[in-house]
């Protein structure tokens, strides 16, 4: 007989205070709590983490060595638990080759039907294949870009040659390439760039002749420096070195490739269609349009096929994520976007008693969309599989078996069970959830006065119907509309045409010595203190330089090669995981050690720490909530709410002059309570003249905001226009004017008696 629930007994990975706590199978159990208060951590850290290692257990060492690693828990005991399968908000891969297409299998599917159907008939499926030799463009390898040099920033057009004009290394004044040019006797070597000629130009670059520069005068040979710079840094297949490819980063761009024009296939593959259709032209089709198209295949042959792509792409259209094409590169998904995709490939599984583990699945979903994503959990436990969510959704927590608290606080003041139950019964509940649920917080009535506006003309990326906006400044403007109706083009084109500090959904650098503070910038600050404070070198504080252990690298903890067993981590003897030498230690300011100051929280680091430097670089941090933190705290540690908010109080810094600001879903991980902080930092920034710009789906941050720009009606190509730019109170007759006004249905009602 199968276990009806999961029994965890002292649980104590990260700030889990030996939790105990049964959560219960073929059911959805959607996880809450602030952030930091230890959901994740009990989730994906003590879950999933001792489920993927039993499982990997059960397999020989050889295959087992090639599996993900799972770090075992600290955990007392866990039983009742089966496989499971995390989808998680990690972007797809940046892998150049990896498409909408490909990540879906639909791509397979499509090239499959090409092979079979396609006039003229070019072969097997593999020729319809960009990642196989028999199907790739010979130009770009199948990537569908080539990399060019970008010459326009190879010169300093107000210098001379003699004064270092060719920025490119190896190419001033007296580098190695610097004679291939100078000394032929034709450029003026001490005449700034901006008073050449086209043609003198055009001979420096490419080697030309254009007019005013007689051919002969070029010495046989010659390589202008774009061909020099392409033939050392982009032709041959050595490994590059990091140097290089700095180089090369910094002085090129991908261009779309000059022979496939994109398509990423060979000539013949290009050519062949399937219902008057190339299949790069089907590539470019929106899934909910191509489903349309593709289900005009009738041929008995290929049945088998076309039913599978159409159930593929139909969920997709299911799912929000019709507006895709399967061209798509998915380095370029949100995150929300990257969560859906994989979660498409768990829909047609036949698999029953799994557990599935979801990270907000409703990041980047409008309100009119969850309901999608809360229907796919649904299936999945209907089915017969276990569903856990962490999630600040009162819409996914509505449609929950049972909800879990974990709280009350963040950091040390959680990791405890403080409520488990039904949704209705967390209104009694007295938490931080339940507080945050039963405030109803209304439109703002009295928006702010713009000081004066940007204008945003004839914007056409993506969908973009030459769209012209007037943005206000001095005031909070929030952009609105379903998932996919161009928000997130419309505030590129804003940072395009007008510069802007941007606060984007690109995850922070995780790295094992990587810390708030360092993250910051606030390392160097408390380095520089002590290094005064004492008389000696700033490097010494620096746990990667002179003053590290010299046993554990500075890391305070040793990772042993178990060759093919699980790698061991402990706590380095030689510095007890204080990661500094002895020497080092015995240096103090104000009592304290460079390893004392690293355990302080960041609020007591405020109280403790005199420099005024130091003290204003860390009120940002303590502004947004993150004050518990501790100064030395590893990133690899902290929950996706709190990793966004490091991010928000490294960029939202006090400018010279009025700053405009644009913040992709900055409450992306944040509870409800959390939103809170967030809010009061913006209104803080815009008191001060700044100008905030947000891409935004939550609707307690919409009401706050003083004018919005609502985009749709629909994703992709129904979408891309204006439907109402004006205060919020204003809007009607949009996805988003029905959230707005009907949001309550999620709500928790106010208790009849106070909350204890």
């Amino acid at each position: 007989m199968p276990q009806h629930s999961i029994r965890i007994r002292g649980a104590r990975t990260n700030n889990l205070q030996h939790l105990d706590v049964d959560v219960p199978r073929a059911h959805i159990v959607v996880f809450v709590g602030v952030s930091g208060s230890g959901k994740s951590s009990l989730v994906f850290d003590t879950i999933a983490a001792e489920a993927g290692y039993q499982l990997n257990e059960t397999y020989p060492p050889y295959v087992r060595n090639r599996l993900p690693k799972w770090g075992r828990p600290d955990v007392g005991h866990i039983d009742g638990l089966s496989p499971v399968v995390v989808v998680d908000q990690r972007r797809l891969g940046g892998n150049a080759r990896s498409t909408v297409g490909t990540s879906t299998d639909s791509w397979t599917l499509l090239r499959l039907l090409f092979s079979r159907l396609s006039t003229p008939h070019v072969g097997e499926s593999t020729c319809f294949s960009f990642n196989d030799p028999a199907g790739m463009c010979p130009t770009c390898s199948g990537l569908g870009e080539v990399v060019a040099g970008a010459a326009d920033r190879f010169l300093d057009m107000d210098k001379s040659l003699s004064e270092g004009a060719v920025l490119l290394p190896g190419f001033a004044a007296g580098g190695y390439w610097y004679a291939n040019f100078a000394d032929i006797g034709i450029f003026r070597l001490d005449t700034p760039l901006r008073h050449w000629s086209r043609s003198e130009l055009d001979a420096l670059l490419y080697g030309t002749a254009a007019a005013g520069t007689p051919a002969d005068r070029l010495p046989t040979g010659y390589e202008g420096v774009v061909e020099r710079f392409e033939r050392i840094y982009l032709r041959g297949s050595e490994a590059m070195s990091e140097r290089k490819k700095e180089t090369v980063t910094r002085f090129t761009r991908s261009q779309v490739c000059p022979d496939c024009r994109g398509d990423r296939l060979n000539e013949a593959s290009r050519t062949a269609t399937v219902l008057g259709r190339t299949i790069g032209e089907m590539a470019r089709m929106e899934a909910g349009e191509l489903v349309e198209l593709v289900s005009g295949v009738t041929d008995p042959s290929v049945v088998p096929v076309v039913s599978a792509l159409t159930d593929r792409l139909r969920a997709m259209v299911g799912i929000g994520l019709g507006y895709l094409h399967l061209g798509r590169s998915t380095a370029t998904l949100s995150g929300g976007e990257s969560q859906r995709i994989k979660t498409l490939r768990h829909l047609g599984s036949s698999l029953t008693e799994m557990i599935y583990l979801f990270d907000e699945p409703t990041v980047g979903l409008h309100p009119h969309d969850v309901s999608a994503m809360t229907e796919l959990l649904e299936q999945l436990r209907d089915k017969g599989n276990c569903v856990l969510v962490v999630e600040h959704d009162p819409a996914v927590m509505a449609i929950a078996d049972q909800v879990i608290e974990i709280g009350p606080g963040a950091g040390e003041q959680g990791g405890r069970l403080v409520y488990q139950g039904t949704f209705e019964g967390l209104g009694r509940a007295g938490t931080a959830t339940a507080a945050a649920l039963a405030r109803h917080r209304p439109v703002k009535d009295r928006p702010r006065t713009p000081l004066g506006h940007i204008t945003l003309a004839d914007a056409t990326r993506n969908n973009l119907a030459h769209v012209t906006a007037d943005i206000p400044t001095g005031v909070m403007t929030v952009l609105t509309g379903v998932a996919g109706s161009g928000k997130t083009s419309l505030a590129g084109e804003l940072i395009d045409q007008h510069g802007a500090v941007v606060i984007d959904q690109k995850p922070v650098s995780t790295n094992r010595r990587s810390t708030p503070v360092t993250y910051t910038g606030i390392a160097a600050l408390v380095r520089k203190l002590f290094a005064r404070h004492n008389g000696v070198s700033a490097s010494l504080f620096s746990s990667n330089s002179e003053g590290g252990c010299p046993d554990c690298k500075g890391l305070g903890v040793v990772r042993t090669d178990l060759a093919f067993m699980e790698d061991q981590e402990t706590v380095c003897e030689t510095c007890q995981g204080r990661r500094f030498t002895p020497e080092v230690l015995r240096y103090t300011v104000d009592g304290l050690s460079i390893a004392d100051v690293d355990a302080l929280t960041i609020s007591e680091a405020i109280d403790r720490l005199g420099d005024r430097a130091i003290v204003r670089a860390l009120r940002h941090l303590d502004e947004v909530g993150l004050g518990y933190l501790r100064l030395g705290q590893p990133l690899t540690t902290l929950s996706g709410g709190e990793c966004q908010r490091v991010k928000i109080a490294r960029e939202l810094r006090d400018s010279v002059g009025p700053a405009l600001y644009v913040l992709d879903e900055p409450t992306t991980g944040l509870h409800l309570q959390d939103v809170d902080i967030l809010l009061g930092l913006l209104d803080g920034l815009v008191d001060r003249g700044h100008t905030v710009v947000l891409i935004e789906h939550n609707l307690d941050v919409i009401r706050r905001a003083d004018w919005m720009i609502d985009l749709g009606p629909g994703p992709g190509r129904y979408g891309g226009r204006i439907l109402y730019q004006g205060p919020v109170a204003g809007i009607t007759g949009t996805a988003t004017a029905e959230a707005l006004h009907g949001d309550g249905r999620h709500r928790i009602p106010r208790p009849d008696r106070p909350i204890d």
